[in-house]
């Protein structure tokens, strides 16, 4: 099914060749995730991608100098005062219900997306930004990145989810010293720890996401959404049922007409052309 491009409020969500863009538009306040519509702008475009045929790949980058500074940092400090009403303003109760209601929907929208995610990490991804870009598929950081799990610098744990996403990234060890000591870390060695796919110069690090999710989504439509799904599905299922999920996948796959058509151009050595049929 084909769906036109949602309005978003804070962001700018773009498609072309099947990769769908979506920019974080607040550098005004370095892309916080709180504070802003963000939050409902991210879940839209996942929503928008899930229910779209045309879309087989999507990169979330921010505009300006950040990438996302996470949490509104002056929203925590004035909690009791101007931003009473905001996300973490409110007793034991309605905090934890401003989580589960508000920055939390993140992490499960992002889980459950259908197609491949890539992190075009432009500038510093701090606490929840941070988090956010580990919750996608692959990072790709210009040399400007910075990264840190940074919540018990302020006194705070990662509420966001962050601690499951980090130690399946990284492991249990890399992911505990990063988390424990809040420290922030630079492009060269986030790359050297397997944060960063790969690290660019800034004025490289679009034309090397949009390359990348280009060669993705190249790739047949329905095969690359049951392979994401496989993918999400190997972390938590156990392998007999796993391989029951391979099977019946494979049968779907083994059905469609783009896997005759990849068939017969690997054969007559041409370019395939794929219909998501």
């Amino acid at each position: 099914m084909s769906l036109p491009v949602p309005l978003l409020k804070d962001a700018h969500l773009v498609l072309s060749n099947r990769v769908a863009t979506l920019t974080f538009n607040r550098d005004d306040v370095r892309n916080a995730l709180t504070g802003t519509e963000l939050i409902d702008d991210i879940l839209t475009t996942i929503d928008w991608v899930n229910r779209n045929d045309d879309v087989s790949c999507l990169i979330m980058t921010g505009a300006g100098s950040a990438f996302s500074a996470g949490g509104n940092i002056k929203e925590m400090q004035e909690r009791d005062g101007e931003y009473r009403n905001g996300a973490f303003g409110g007793d034991v109760y309605e905090v934890q219900n401003k989580y589960r209601r508000g920055i939390q929907r993140i992490p499960l929208a992002v889980y459950q997306c259908e197609v491949p995610v890539i992190a075009a990490v432009n500038g510093p991804a701090i606490g929840a930004g941070f988090d956010l870009t580990c919750m996608c598929d692959l990072r790709i950081g210009s040399t400007k990145a910075l990264l840190g799990e940074t919540f018990v610098n302020l006194g705070i744990i990662p509420g966001d989810g962050g601690a499951w996403f980090l130690q399946r990234l990284v492991g249990y060890q890399k992911a505990a010293e990063l988390t424990f000591t809040g420290r922030i870390v630079k492009a060269e060695e986030a790359q050297q720890i397997g944060l960063l796919l790969d690290v660019v110069e800034p004025d490289q690090l679009l034309d090397r996401a949009q390359a990348l999710a280009e060669q993705i989504a190249a790739k047949p439509p329905q095969a690359l959404r049951l392979t994401k799904r496989l993918m999400k599905s190997a972390q938590k299922t156990e392998l007999p049922e796993f391989l029951e999920m391979c099977a019946a996948f494979q049968g779907m796959c083994h059905n469609t007409e783009d896997h005759l058509e990849a068939v017969n151009a690997f054969v007559e050595k041409r370019p395939a052309s794929f219909k998501g049929q």
